[in-house]
């Protein structure tokens, strides 16, 4: 499979409450007009982000019924996530991993690690 842009991140999967952020690249100067070194910027405890990929949720085990009738995927239900895929979001980096895929780099935040969202009322 030839991997694009539109389509390497299709065949990652994120598990349970965890979400793929991809982080803004942060200005190199403050508002002040003082030039910031990249190492500054990093060490930052709060980064933001567009949410990229989200898990399925908070998992609630089902009761063991024996019904042979059920498929296996029935047997787990999903407390869906607040964050959606296109969202801006603001996160604790020490609830963060850093990872790099396809040359990207990445954030894998579990939901309780996000401060805030902003989402556009069109997505």
């Amino acid at each position: 499979m030839l991997l694009t842009p539109d389509n390497k991140l299709k065949k990652l999967i994120v598990i349970g409450d965890r979400v793929l952020i991809k982080p803004l690249q942060p200005n190199d100067k403050t508002s002040t007009g003082l030039y910031l070194p990249p190492g500054v910027q990093e060490k930052e405890k709060v980064q933001q982000g567009y949410v990229i990929k989200t898990g399925p949720g908070y998992a609630i085990p089902m009761p063991v019924e024996n019904e042979s009738w059920k498929s296996e995927e029935e047997q787990v239900k999903y407390v869906p996530l607040q964050a959606k895929e296109g969202d801006l979001a603001i996160f604790l980096l020490s609830g963060a991993t850093e990872v790099i895929y396809e040359g990207d780099k990445y954030f894998i935040v579990p939901q309780g690690a996000i401060l805030m969202l902003e989402r556009e009322e069109d997505l």
